[in-house]
């Protein structure tokens, strides 16, 4: 099902809506799985230990940007 054609859009156009429609939703309504959940509660355990190297997203964004040319 389209809604509507997303054909005139870039691909960073494209995903910058897809951001902005993640962002425009209430976290409380998203639903998880069991195991989406579980993976998110290990990954926050990460964090929280030390254990992870933090990337700022602008970072994460430039790297992917750089490797589509």
């Amino acid at each position: 099902m389209t809604v509507c054609p997303f054909d005139h859009l870039t691909p960073e156009e494209r995903l910058t809506l897809i951001g902005e429609l993640w962002d425009s939703l209430d976290q409380q309504n998203v639903p998880l799985t069991n195991a989406q959940r579980a993976e998110l509660d290990r990954r926050i355990a990460e964090i929280d230990a030390g254990t992870v190297e933090m990337i700022p997203w602008e970072d994460v964004q430039a790297k992917l940007r750089a490797r589509r040319r």
